[in-house]
Formats: structure tokens, C-alpha cells, sequence
């Protein structure tokens, strides 16, 4: 099953790329592109959210609908 997980990105002025999450306490990710930092970002989520799970079993993410809308980023 999937969850939704908003993430915030800023780029900083080292040229690198920031992600947290106010819905993952703890979440920080930094990559060259913003794909490379979401890649990243990804599997620090699923590891504290994994850690997370087994301490409270009451942590809970949206889960995705069959519906949602999502920001595509594209390099033109």
C-alpha cells in the first residue's frame, strides 16, 4: 500500500538541493537535482518511517486514492 508524503525542497545557495517533511519528523535529504534529492528523500522516509511504526503502531500516513493530483518537475 502506498502513503502521501509532502515534501518540502529548497534549493540552497552551495547549489545543492534540501528536503524535509512535516510529516516525518527527522526527514533530511540533499542531492545535486531535485530528482536525485526525492530519490534520496524516499528511502530516508521509508527507514524512519519503518523505525517509527515499531515504536507506535498509531503512525499513520494518508493513503494514496486512486485519484491525486501530483507536481510533475521537468528540466527544459
Amino acid at each position: 500500500m502506498e502513503r502521501f508524503l509532502n515534501i518540502h525542497i529548497e534549493k540552497l545557495p552551495e547549489g545543492v538541493y534540501l528536503a524535509t517533511s512535516d510529516s516525518v519528523q527527522g526527514l533530511v535529504a540533499q542531492g545535486r537535482t531535485v530528482a536525485e534529492t526525492l530519490e534520496i528523500a524516499r528511502d530516508v522516509a521509508r527507514k524512519l518511517i519503518d523505525a517509527q511504526q515499531e515504536k507506535e503502531a498509531a503512525f499513520e500516513l494518508p493513503i494514496v486514492n486512486d485519484t491525486f493530483d501530483y507536481p510533475l518537475v521537468i528540466g527544459v
